[in-house]
């Protein structure tokens, strides 16, 4: 299946800039040794495979999924093979006492790279995987790149988002408040991160979830009226490599708008998706329909699909990479944009953000609210958008 054909595009977005590049992004991974964290989530993925085809001289990955892990390592194998240099996995948590004693276990790397996170809207709806959210996006970053720095690491990496220019939702407004921590600690160690859209089928996506309705036999539901941007896994691979082995400090790397990367409705995409399966769409009135006639209407080759109209929590109008207020370097590439920023955070800030994290946390208990003026807080322009309906509530 061309994952291009079903987001509506014909062409890899980065092609012309990474095959410009090529030789010195080569020439630094056959040099340097890397650290992945995070590595076996979708992007993680993507980043190690583009590590791993230009052969370094080490690379480690550490992640919590012990299943993706093998996965990634039987992909990598099925696919490129082997290299000389040291490839090891970690089924660790980087936030855990284990990942502390593989930092001081004499292993040293030039390039950190953080592409862990908790990246869904659906996290935000109790304070208990809220508060998990802000330390995997937050308190961890702050750790592992003291971590990098003691290490004597030569640049440490880490994945933002889109949802972070203008945040509308918790999650969004986690990786912004990420994003100025790591203007503090950029002052000490050079520092750069990337803004990106959708990954198209990176697990636990709406499009993923297109691939285990099908297996399953079950209906697609999807909103009709939310377009968004869409990268493939090998893009989101590519920016982020990039990002960390062409970006200078604090620079924030996004896809450049164009005739290639426009904007896609989910409900387009599940009805190419499942044109390129052999199977015509029968649009349902209701999610019972949808249930109830999924094996009538699938043995005649019609699958029963369910769109609607979008009104969850969190949900943004449209996506932006960028600002207004920020400034861009828009000659460096020719399909990615550049954000350049100087040092500029409130220590304050940052500090009153830590105290009271660490204060919550001391508590038996915590309540959404008291997260959510903390983030009003550290963004006061944040604008969360809360519907009383989440995703969970969803097909």
């Amino acid at each position: 299946m061309n994952i291009l054909e079903l987001i509506g595009r014909t062409e890899p977005l980065f092609e012309t800039d990474i095959r410009n590049h090529e030789a010195e992004l080569s020439g630094l991974v056959r040099s340097s040794r890397f650290l992945v964290i995070g590595g076996a989530g979708s992007i993680g993925q993507a980043v190690t495979r583009e590590i791993f085809k230009r052969k370094p001289r080490a690379l480690h990955v550490v992640d919590i999924s012990e299943n993706n892990m093998v996965e990634l390592v039987r992909d990598i194998r099925s696919t490129l093979g082997y290299i000389d240099g040291d490839f090891r996995t970690f089924a660790i948590d980087c936030g855990s006492r284990e990942f502390n004693a593989l930092m001081q276990a004499g292993s040293s790397y030039e390039y950190v790279l953080n592409l862990s996170a908790l990246k869904h809207v659906r996290s935000e709806k109790d304070p208990f995987t809220l508060m998990r959210m802000i330390e995997v996006n937050v308190l961890n970053t702050i750790s592992t790149i003291a971590k990098a720095e003691a290490g004597g690491a030569r640049k440490y990496f880490c994945v933002s988002t889109d949802k972070a220019a203008n945040p509308v939702n918790m999650m969004g407004a986690s990786k912004r408040i990420m994003e100025m921590f790591l203007m503090r600690a950029s002052e000490s160690l050079p520092i750069s991160t990337a803004r990106f859209a959708n990954v198209a089928f990176s697990d636990g996506s709406l499009l993923h979830g297109f691939n285990q309705r099908f297996a399953k036999h079950q209906p697609i539901s999807a909103p009709n009226d939310v377009r968004r941007y869409f990268v493939t896994p090998q893009e989101s691979g590519e920016l982020c490599l990039s990002s960390c082995l062409l970006g200078d400090n604090r620079d924030i790397f996004f896809p450049k708008l164009s005739e290639q990367l426009d904007l896609t409705r989910f409900s387009d995409i599940a009805v190419r998706y499942l044109q390129a399966l052999g199977f015509e769409t029968f649009e349902c009135t209701s999610e019972d329909e949808a249930r109830d006639r999924a094996p009538e209407l699938i043995a005649t080759k019609r699958w029963p699909v369910y769109f609607f109209a979008s009104d969850t929590t969190g949900e943004k109008d449209f996506e932006e990479f960028h600002t207004g207020a920020e400034t861009l370097d828009m000659q460096r590439f020719t399909s990615i944009g550049v954000i350049k920023n100087e040092p500029d955070y409130d220590a304050d800030k940052l500090e009153t953000f830590l105290t009271t994290i660490r204060s919550l946390r001391a508590q038996p208990t915590w309540d959404k609210p008291e997260l959510v003026d903390l983030f009003n807080h550290m963004i006061p322009e944040f604008q969360h958008k809360e519907t009383g309906k989440y995703l969970d509530g969803r097909m």
